[in-house]
Formats: C-alpha cells, sequence, structure tokens
C-alpha cells in the first residue's frame, strides 16, 4: 500500500486534509452518474454488475465464477464481461479463451475464462462487450466483473463485495478516503457480501463470502495435492491481490509456516520474482498463476479455492437472477 492508501485505513490520519477535495469528488462523481444513466442504452439480455464502492480487490472474481458455475449447474448460459485491467488488447472487444495471453487479457477474465466454460469478453466499454456477447454467444444472462460505475451498462441486479477486514476504510470519498460513492450507495443495491470478516453494514442481504481452500497444483498441471496433503510445511506465499495477506492467513489456516511476498494487484510476475534460493515452495493465487504459467519453474504450486456464502446465499442470489432470466 502507499501512504494514502495506508491512511485511509486508520480511523484518523493526514489523509483528512484532504476532505474538501473528497466533497468535490462525491459532487462530480452523482452528476456523472446521472449523466450516463440518462444515456443508458438497452440491452435484451439481463446484466448483473458484482462491483464494489471502494478502491482495490475485494474478491468480485471468485464470487464471479461461483456464480457462474451455480448458473451453468440450474441449467443457464451465463456470459462474462470486464474491462480486462492490467491487459491492453490489440483491439476491442477481445473475446478470452484459456490460451489468452495475459498481457492482453488481464488476469481475472484469463482466470474466469481457464476455471469456466463460458464465454468472457473484455473491453473498457462494457456496453459494447455486452453487446458483442448478445451478438456472438448464446448467453442468457452477463455477468460484469467490476463496472458498478460504468454507468452506461444497465444492470438488473447489482452485487457489492466488501473487503471483511478493511470494510469501508475511514468512510470518505477519494481522495480523503477509499470509496469511489458514497457509503449511502449501498441502499440502493441488491445483495451485499463481506469478504471474511464479521462487518455489519444494515443492508436486508449481506452475505458473508469465505474463500474455501480446495487443493494445491503445480504451476505446470503435473501434480495436485488435497489441502490436508500440502507441497511443505514452510512455503513462500507469493500474491498480487488486493489484500496479499488474507491469502497467507489462509495458508496459515491449513497449517503451514508462510512467508509473504507481497506485490501490488496485478502486478506483472518475472520468473527471478519467484525464486527465493531457501528450498522452500513457492504457492501462487490462481489468479497470479495464470500470468506465471510462461515460465515454469519448479517447486512453484497453486492454491484454488472456491467462494462460498453463508445462509443460503448462493441461492438467494441465483434466484433473483433467475427471475430476471425467466422474465425474457
Amino acid at each position: 500500500m502507499t501512504p494514502l492508501e495506508k491512511a485511509w485505513y486508520r480511523p484518523r490520519s493526514w489523509s483528512l486534509l484532504l476532505a474538501p477535495l473528497s466533497c468535490l469528488f462525491a459532487a462530480v462523481a452523482e452528476k456523472r452518474r446521472r449523466y450516463l444513466e440518462a444515456r443508458q442504452q438497452p440491452l435484451s439480455l439481463p446484466v448483473v454488475v458484482v462491483g464494489n464502492i471502494t478502491v482495490g480487490g475485494t474478491g468480485k472474481t471468485p464470487l464471479i465464477i461461483s456464480l457462474v458455475k451455480a448458473l451453468q449447474a440450474r441449467g443457464y448460459r451465463p456470459g462474462v464481461i470486464s474491462r480486462g485491467y492490467g491487459g491492453r488488447a490489440p483491439g476491442y472487444p477481445m473475446r478470452v479463451h484459456a490460451n489468452s495471453d495475459p498481457d492482453h487479457s488481464g488476469d481475472e477474465p484469463l482466470l474466469i475464462a481457464i476455471t469456466c466454460d463460458c464465454p468472457v469478453v473484455v473491453d473498457p466499454d462494457r456496453h459494447r462487450a455486452a453487446r458483442y456477447l448478445e451478438e456472438h454467444t448464446d448467453c442468457e444472462v452477463i455477468l460484469s466483473d467490476d463496472g458498478l460505475q460504468h454507468y452506461r451498462l444497465p444492470r438488473d441486479l447489482e452485487i457489492v463485495v466488501i473487503d471483511g477486514e478493511r470494510v469501508l476504510g475511514n468512510g470518505w470519498s477519494l481522495p480523503a478516503g477509499p470509496l469511489r460513492e458514497p457509503v449511502h450507495r449501498l441502499r440502493e443495491v441488491d445483495f451485499v457480501i463481506v469478504n471474511e470478516g464479521n462487518a455489519v453494514l444494515n443492508h436486508p442481504r449481506q452475505y458473508r463470502m469465505t474463500l474455501q481452500p480446495l487443493g494445491f497444483r503445480s504451476l505446470d498441471g503435473s501434480q495436485s495435492r488435497s489441502v490436508d496433503d500440502p507441497p511443505a510445511d514452510s512455503v513462500n506465499a507469493v500474491a498480487g491481490i488486493g489484500n496479499p495477506t488474507r491469502f497467507a492467513r489462509t495458508l496459515a489456516s491449513l497449517g503451514l509456516a508462510v512467508k509473504l511476498h507481497p506485490f501490488p494487484d496485478h502486478h506483472h510476475f518475472a520468473a527471478s520474482e519467484l525464486a527465493f534460493g531457501d528450498g522452500r515452495p513457492v504457492i501462487l493465487t490462481a489468479k497470479d498463476a495464470v500470468k506465471c504459467r510462461r515460465f515454469v519453474a519448479p517447486g512453484v504450486w497453486v492454491l484454488d479455492v472456491a467462494a462460498t456464502l453463508e445462509n443460503n446465499g448462493m441461492n438467494a442470489i441465483l434466484d433473483a437472477i433467475e427471475k430476471r432470466v425467466t422474465r425474457l
């Protein structure tokens, strides 16, 4: 984290000196929203936006993957759109396949394409990406990975994912705090998902999400191990995600001694950044692994996880989506 980002997550800090700018930011963001909403163009398919109101990663992509698989289990054909953050495609919209270059697609869309048997399209213009899915695939419902503030995109359901540890920081909008939109925006969304932690945000449809470890696999795909049979008792954890310490705690919960090597979210790795010379295996997140498979090295493993929701939360979301799909 930068010094400013660290300040956002303290109750009182020097970042509050920027409060006048935050008031201006919030006012401009609200005017921008109304302007873009007035210019929305309808889509023929229902759209479910999974986003957040804070800067940084909160765990949206694991939830998207679980939603896609759950919809498929119910017999539906979902498609996914994304901005493709961290990638730069030769042209847009770009259809992402399992063998796509992460430098073109971005890491999260590629992970979705590898993990889920569904069409994935990246485009900074999410409305154009949605149009592509409508015109070139047989999907029945579109899930947008992020894009809550992309108000040119019409939406039928909004799901906000909150980091249960950092929550909403000091509660201020940018630049004094981490909020892209004011806290009261949460009252408008359909579901609030809290990733770990026990934060209570006073929303009628709030559910706690946990990332359940599924098992280990070698980066080259030649080996796999259960969570009860890790590659070693002491490991190097490498994570270029929104909250790397959560990944380290997940590994520690499996009984491992962990040395964490955090990197910025969406970091582009070099092979040398996975070599520590201490004989301990390296464990990556699945999101980072899609960028590292080009330089497969011995002793590098991936921990796969799955997002689960407590209190029947997944079925509640699926039922809400199903009502939109069956209206077509």
